[in-house]
């Protein structure tokens, strides 16, 4: 069932100028990524797509504008804690009233 290649190539000559194109690549409006002239910027799609990374950035600043919330409070709780103690150590020292 299997066949055996010969050893005779059979090779087809083709002229050198036929290897290169003489047409020129025409490209649809969309493949360029230009915007659409009629319809705003961008199709319905690429607004959808924009609107939906715009949201997703928008809650991961959020998110993060949230920690630091809480650390600056946890930070602050701290700080007071540090200056009642004080308060307390040098109210127990006598000299000066404070």
């Amino acid at each position: 069932m299997l066949r055996t290649i010969g050893t005779k190539a059979t090779a087809v000559r083709l002229p050198l100028r036929a290897a290169f194109s003489t047409t020129a690549r025409t490209m649809t409006e969309g493949a360029t990524g230009s915007p659409p002239k009629t319809g705003g910027p961008g199709d319905a799609f690429q607004r959808r797509e924009r609107a939906n990374e715009d949201y997703a950035i928008r809650q991961r600043e959020k998110e993060k504008l949230m920690e630091l919330k809480n650390k600056l409070a946890e930070q602050q709780q701290h700080l007071k804690r540090l200056s009642d103690h004080i308060d307390e150590i040098t109210r127990d020292q006598g000299g000066e009233k404070n």
